[in-house]
């Protein structure tokens, strides 16, 4: 049985119409997916020199090979524990690479007897308190708990 030309406008219609909905249901997650994650910055020592730093730089001095800020002054490397949710956003959105590569950096260059870990604090609180306090010290928190003691440095 042939279909009438109404029924086939009918299908295209509700075709187009579901096509719709699922695009716009998709965009939506995206969306929100992409705003549930907090917005991290990078913090330094407030005598630090540096009002920004190259990415790679900054994985360097996080992955603990680059120890000297371009002034000399030795690096200190505030990390939250791997267990704080704010540690995976920071290495995947900011560093751009997964906690886990992150911590096998850190084993490397322990294991190699070429570097150390980096001090690992339990809260944002902690790491503001010890960026502050700290000369050369850096680290990271979210956006929103940036205080005037720390230096916000701005990544290139």
């Amino acid at each position: 049985m042939e279909k009438t030309p109404a029924i086939k406008y009918a299908t295209s219609l509700l075709r187009l119409m579901l096509a719709w909905v699922l695009a716009s249901t998709l965009l939506f997650g995206i969306a929100h997916a992409q705003s549930a994650e907090p917005a991290m910055v990078v913090i330094a020592h407030p005598a630090t020199a540096e009002d920004s730093i190259p990415r790679a730089s900054l994985r360097a001095i996080l992955g603990m090979r680059l120890q000297r800020w371009p002034g000399e002054t030795p690096v200190k490397v505030f990390v939250l524990g791997d267990e704080v949710p704010e540690h995976a956003t920071f290495s995947k959105s900011v560093l751009q690479v997964f906690p886990h590569q992150l911590r096998m950096a850190w084993d490397r260059q322990v294991f190699s007897g070429q570097g150390q870990y980096p001090e690992a604090v339990s809260s944002p609180q902690e790491m503001l308190a010890k960026v502050a306090s700290t000369p050369g010290a850096i680290g990271y928190v979210k956006a929103s708990e940036v205080t005037p003691n720390v230096r916000v440095l701005k990544i290139r």
